[in-house]
């Protein structure tokens, strides 16, 4: 078994005692369940994305304007901005330079040196979409520092916790981002000065109600859309793979037959789902799974064992690449679905069909364990080293 953060339990094939539950040690409610989480992700009005009100107060220069929390309209509104950069057109218009990168980035693996995360899996997407915003995707050695050391934890945030010991950890959280922050923000004024192309310059010009974004808004939301935009893809990458590898009958299946492999990342999205939890906030009294649940509640979505389900997956611990339908929660729901969702899934795609043309023995090292995120909120490879011969 992989060595997987203990509380992600539904990787071991156990089910949750309840579908939903108050967590009495750490003052939230956990969701497990496929419908509850559906309905959850479906109805803002009901669940927020606005969990900062029950926090301790943060440094607000670093929640403005950040995406993931805002609610309609105003998360439309600046949805709306980035959203030209991910049409459907735009997005297979870069599958060119995936490919190219792809190959580029593996022509430098030599002998049996090749770790998947480090060599393709990671700096492919920071790449694109560091090219995207329109900043140097040469200062990649530099996101993956600022990114490893925001998600370093091992711990579950706790409501329970006194006062004084949520905003120690809010400050950790604020050191944790600010020299990502600073890094875009300098680039953001550079924009100011000099447009120049990228999704950071639009921001930097866009309007909003007839009012440009503050330097906060457009710096938040470019700090989202670096992380997300290149960490899911990271992950995904390297999940497909292991899957992969640990069900050869289905490895044999992709290798005879790539018209599997858009299917196969599904699986992977759902067996392995990168981003495993996402957090709401109860905008009042509500009943969820016939569970009530009061107003001003932290709910925290547990959309990797949602993915597990039964009553939605049969056979849900099996991994199929022909599983169809494929229902998985691996990008969300309703109004926040990821923005990004359709670029992953080319990148995961050419990825991997150039992996596999490249490669056509690659296999795990059983010698080298792979080693996996730490946060209990992420399920993904940090390191996974392959053997090409």
């Amino acid at each position: 078994m992989w060595d997987t953060n203990p509380q992600q339990f539904w990787l071991r094939g156990e089910r949750p005692g309840n579908a939903v539950e108050y967590d009495e040690q750490l003052g939230f409610w956990n969701v497990h369940g496929h419908p509850e989480s559906v309905e959850v992700l479906g109805d803002w009005a009901r669940f927020s994305s606005d969990t900062t009100r029950l926090l301790p107060t943060a440094d607000e220069s670093l929640t403005e304007g950040n995406i993931i929390q805002l609610d309609p309209p105003a998360h439309q509104k600046l949805r709306r901005l980035v959203s030209h950069a991910f049409t459907p057109k735009v997005v297979a218009d870069l599958g060119t330079r995936i490919t190219e990168l792809t190959g580029e980035l593996l022509d430098d693996v030599t002998g049996d040196d090749f770790e998947l995360v480090r060599d393709l899996a990671y700096p492919l997407p920071v790449i694109v979409i560091a090219e995207l915003l329109g900043v140097p995707s040469s200062d990649r050695d530099l996101f993956k520092v600022w990114v490893d050391k925001m998600f370093e934890s091992t711990n579950q945030f706790s409501l329970k916790d006194d006062v004084a010991k949520q905003e120690q950890g809010l400050r950790d959280s604020v050191d944790a981002i600010r020299p990502l922050v600073d890094y875009l923000g300098e680039h953001a004024a550079q924009c100011r000065r000099t447009p120049r192309a990228g999704l950071l310059n639009d921001l930097v010009q866009a309007e909003v109600d007839g009012e440009r974004l503050t330097d906060a808004q457009v710096v938040n939301f470019a700090a989202v859309l670096l992380v997300a935009g290149h960490l899911t893809t990271t992950m995904l990458l390297g999940n497909t793979v292991l899957a992969l590898d640990a069900h050869p009958d289905q490895f044999a299946a992709v290798r005879r037959d790539r018209a599997l492999v858009p299917a196969a990342i599904e699986e992977s999205l759902r067996f392995l789902t990168p981003f495993a939890a996402v957090a709401r906030v109860t905008t009042g009294p509500q009943v969820l799974g016939g569970v009530e649940i009061p107003a001003d509640q932290m709910l925290l979505l547990w959309v990797g064992a949602a993915n597990r389900d039964p009553r939605r997956f049969a056979n849900p611990d099996a991994f199929d690449v022909t599983r169809d339908p494929n229902p998985h929660l691996g990008f969300g729901r309703g109004a926040h679905f990821c923005l990004g969702a359709p670029l992953a899934r080319l990148e995961g795609r050419l990825a991997l069909d150039v992996l596999l043309d490249r490669f056509p023995r690659l296999r795990t090292d059983p010698d080298r364990r792979p080693v996996f995120m730490p946060s209990p909120n992420l399920t993904g490879v940090r390191s996974l080293p392959l053997l090409t011969d």
